[in-house]
């Protein structure tokens, strides 16, 4: 089943994120993810969560894709350079629902 990963963060070093990012992308795709969206934080309206100025939402073939390309010991001089150049990172992980019945199929308390 896909999933969605939400990354919210703030970045730290522009110089070492340019170095996860350039590489980043190509090796998402290979590890089965698909970059959604980027976005720049606009503004808070609601929530709880301290604003991060950048944002990007990753479509994952599933959850196993997702951990492989975190724990893929061939990509372990890559995820350094996105600790390095951010902080206050945030990976959110959603199951993808084609609508949202089985959230509201039981009690969500």
């Amino acid at each position: 089943m896909p999933v969605y990963v939400l990354n919210l963060f703030n970045i730290k070093d522009a110089s070492e994120y340019k170095a996860y990012a350039r590489r980043a992308a190509k090796e998402i795709q290979s590890h089965g993810g698909r970059v959604v969206s980027l976005g720049k934080f606009r503004e808070s309206i609601q929530g709880d969560i301290s604003p991060r100025p950048a944002m990007i939402l990753v479509e994952w073939e599933t959850k196993e894709a997702f951990d492989h390309y975190r724990n893929d010991p061939e990509l372990a001089d890559l995820h350094p350079h996105r600790v390095n150049g951010t902080n206050q990172y945030i990976w959110h992980l959603f199951d993808k629902l084609d609508d949202l019945r089985p959230l509201l199929s039981h009690d969500q308390t």
